[in-house]
């Protein structure tokens, strides 16, 4: 069974969704995990932007990948 969370969202986006579930014969739920589901895609494209700033501004450190093999013990 999955965990119960509680939102609380402002009337209009309740009946949209309500009319979005209605029209697609989804329950709420299943549409709300969707949404989630789809933002975190955004939210990953947005975590790797940072890095990506925060690489050419140079605060954060490469280490080359043979360091990194070397470091596990990996022998390539």
């Amino acid at each position: 069974m999955k965990p119960a969370i509680n939102i609380r969202l402002e009337k209009e986006m309740l009946n949209s969704l309500d009319d979005y579930a209605r029209e697609l014969k989804k329950t709420r739920t299943s549409l709300i995990e969707k949404a989630i589901d789809l933002y975190f895609d955004k939210l990953d494209e947005m975590v790797a932007d940072k890095r990506i700033d925060a690489l050419k501004k140079g605060e954060t450190k490469v280490i080359p990948l043979e360091t990194v093999f070397i470091r596990a013990g990996i022998d390539v």
